[in-house]
């Protein structure tokens, strides 16, 4: 007898072992409840990693914002990629270094004043309700937004402490500008780890993604710079015309231009600041900054972002604030920034799924129709 039937003889004797199962129905149900186990597995990793998982796709986006204005310098620039890296980059270092240091003291100053503003506009529009017969108290009010408060606390403390937002504005920063310095190298790690049959599959879905990125990206920021410029230009004009000048109006428009990348949440939010401040002054003053609100978000929403990210990614308003409140919730200001980007990540992959779906019945069935033809 030859030493492999010795050892299936050996082998049939033991019977199954630890490390196999006999049975084909025991295999498969032992089988089926691995899967299991490591499915909920992976959704217990990512919930406790889901921090970390949204600091590296904020760098994500990020990465892409750069790579876009790379990419639109190298239409006007024959210069290598590294040196359009430096001139974005500084050029976007340049900018927050002139907010700093020539409207730092205006903004500081405003910024001080501004909570009180709100809460006097607050107390004064409870007021104004409570004669009109709703039955509201000030302490209620009081109670809601300090849970609010502290309910952001909560998610600003699980990122790092006081000091955690800026943490991980500069992890964002510096994870994103590795990966524009060579975006290639980090694609094909991934690639590798998926079966080969897959690979091309996954270069097509990242290609699309990325452009669908970068155009959603350059709407959004030319759509800041609009509402912020636009915004600013408006409410001083108010005051070159009347003589009383609205107050805040570098704060509002800033943060007009900031708020502009949420959509939905952060114009209304915008908008109703803009009012309370408007209305500290006159009632004139208010009027004008409603009147404001309106001219800007109707030619922002109507005429320059659709101009611009047209036909970009077409995602229902409704998903889109169900997705932000979920993610506001969930992760605080920046999960509130990321919503849209991260719904429009997933409904690309979901339609190159498809794509790919219905290219692989397409070519079965030409295939199985091959067959079925005479030569």
């Amino acid at each position: 007898m030859s030493e492999s039937g010795e050892s299936n003889a050996v082998e049939e004797d033991l019977g199954a072992s630890p490390t196999r199962i006999s049975s084909p129905e025991l295999r498969f149900e032992a089988l089926r409840a691995l899967t299991w186990t490591l499915v909920v597995g992976l959704v217990a990793l990512a919930v406790y990693l889901s921090q970390s998982l949204l600091v590296i796709f904020g760098a994500m986006v990020f990465a892409a914002m750069i790579d876009g204005g790379v990419r639109l310098l190298g239409r006007v620039l024959t210069i290598g990629r590294g040196w359009r890296i430096t001139l974005v980059l500084g050029a976007a270092v340049a900018f927050l270094a002139w907010l700093t240091v020539f409207a730092g003291n205006q903004i500081s100053r405003e910024a001080a004043e501004f909570p009180l503003i709100v809460q006097e506009q607050a107390v004064r529009l409870l007021d104004w309700m409570r004669e009109q017969g709703f039955e509201i108290r000030l302490e209620n009010v009081q109670g809601m937004a300090s849970q609010a408060i502290s309910g952001f606390g909560t998610v600003t403390r699980a990122l790092g402490g006081l000091m955690g937002g800026l943490t991980t504005l500069l992890m964002i920063a510096i994870i994103g500008i590795y990966v524009v310095i060579e975006p290639r190298l980090y694609e094909r790690g991934v690639a590798w780890m998926l079966p080969q049959r897959r690979r091309a599959e996954f270069h097509d879905t990242v290609n699309r993604m990325g452009f669908t990125m970068r155009r959603l990206m350059f709407g959004r920021l030319v759509g800041m710079v609009f509402e912020g410029v636009f915004t600013y230009l408006m409410l001083v004009a108010y005051g070159l015309v009347t003589g009383d000048y609205i107050p805040m109006a570098a704060l509002l428009a800033i943060i007009t231009g900031l708020l502009a990348f949420v959509p939905n949440i952060g114009a209304l939010i915008s908008g109703a600041l803009m009012v309370l401040v408007g209305f500290s002054g006159s009632t004139e003053m208010g009027l004008y900054t409603v009147f404001v609100y309106f001219t800007v978000q109707n030619i922002d929403g109507y005429l320059v972002v659709p101009f611009i990210a047209r036909k970009t990614v077409d995602l229902a308003p409704a998903l889109v604030l169900a997705m932000q409140l979920v993610m506001g919730i969930l992760f605080g200001v920046l999960g509130l920034f990321l919503a849209d980007p991260l719904l429009t990540m997933i409904k690309v992959a979901l339609e190159q799924r498809a794509r790919a779906n219905q290219q692989e019945q397409d070519a079965a069935a030409a295939a199985q129709q091959a067959e079925t033809d005479p030569a």
